[in-house]
């Protein structure tokens, strides 16, 4: 199974109403703008695209608009976890049934399950769809509940179509134990950072990021992840202190500060749902004041 998941991927927000539904012709601009601007792959929703505060019946919907709107331009994932295990099951099949070129899941949420409960969930989804499946690993969202490289390794080793990780741990020691076990089993295992850590995961095996600040500096990242990639470590130093900075600034009432952002650089996509807050004036104009310093409003696309 040929890997298509690397480079600078995009997890795009969901763009709302004010009255806080869905808003199906802004989020068709969003998909749109990023393929556009340079990303390799489209998933969503991650949890920047409010997953946990959508209903099943709407990320069907905007799943089925992600596919239809990128129109095969580049690969699309849907982000399938859920709450209730069988819903997950049920957004992975409907993922593959509207032409999804793959799946991405987590861990199940809140519980701490046993190596082998989590060894057996991945098996369990694999093997109910055809399609490629990227887990993803994120301790800090999952009371330490993590995919270590061992497991890692034994879900190789059984299923095929188990291409790659989302590492969201931004733990060098952790990057390096899942790539060792990972690359020596599958050499085209794509090895994912969580956001723009490139620098330190791309020397580690990393091929490629998906990326949170996209949303507003589409450049910056992409001269990230070539600067890495060319093995230019003083320019990728540079970019990465800038997009470091960034992800400080982004992760700071994450998601509401990414969608405050959007609306400065003529990309508006509305509120964030409850109970997320809404990036304020006074936010946003922080904001401003962060991208002027870092130079974004001068070097990266306005409007749509």
């Amino acid at each position: 199974m040929t890997n298509k998941f690397r480079g600078v991927m995009q997890s795009p927000v969901t763009p709302l109403k004010d009255d806080f539904s869905l808003d199906l012709p802004t989020f068709e601009k969003v998909l749109d703008f990023h393929v556009r601007t340079g990303a390799t792959a489209i998933s969503w929703p991650h949890h920047k695209g409010e997953s946990l505060n959508l209903t099943i019946a709407e990320r069907k919907r905007f799943a089925e608009a992600a596919v239809k709107t990128v129109a095969g331009r580049i690969p699309v994932t849907i982000h399938v976890s859920a709450l209730a295990v069988e819903d997950t099951f049920a957004l992975a099949r409907h993922a593959q049934d509207i032409g999804a070129d793959g799946i991405l899941a987590i861990t199940p949420y809140f519980w701490t399950p046993t190596r082998e409960a989590i060894h057996d969930y991945f098996v369990r989804l694999c093997t109910s769809i055809d399609l490629p499946v990227l887990s993803y690993n994120s301790p800090s969202y999952l009371a330490g509940v993590e995919i270590t490289g061992e497991l890692m390794a034994r879900l190789i080793e059984r299923l095929p179509n188990f291409v790659g990780v989302k590492e969201a741990s931004f733990n060098s020691e952790k990057f390096l134990e899942i790539s060792r076990a990972a690359l020596k089993l599958r050499p085209d295992f794509a090895l994912v950072t969580g956001v723009e850590f490139l620098l330190p995961s791309v020397p580690l095996g990393g091929v490629g990021s998906y990326s949170a600040a996209g949303s507003i500096c589409p450049n910056l990242c992409r001269d990230l992840f070539e600067a890495c990639i060319a093995g230019d470590w003083p320019r990728a130093r540079e970019l990465q202190y800038k997009v470091s900075r960034l992800w400080a600034l982004f992760r700071n009432q994450y998601p509401s500060s990414l969608k405050g952002g959007m609306v400065i650089m003529g990309r508006p996509v509305g509120p964030t749902r409850p109970p997320l807050p809404t990036a304020s004036a006074e936010r946003q104009a922080h904001i401003r004041r962060e991208l002027e310093a870092l130079g974004i409003l001068d070097t990266e696309p306005h409007g749509w």
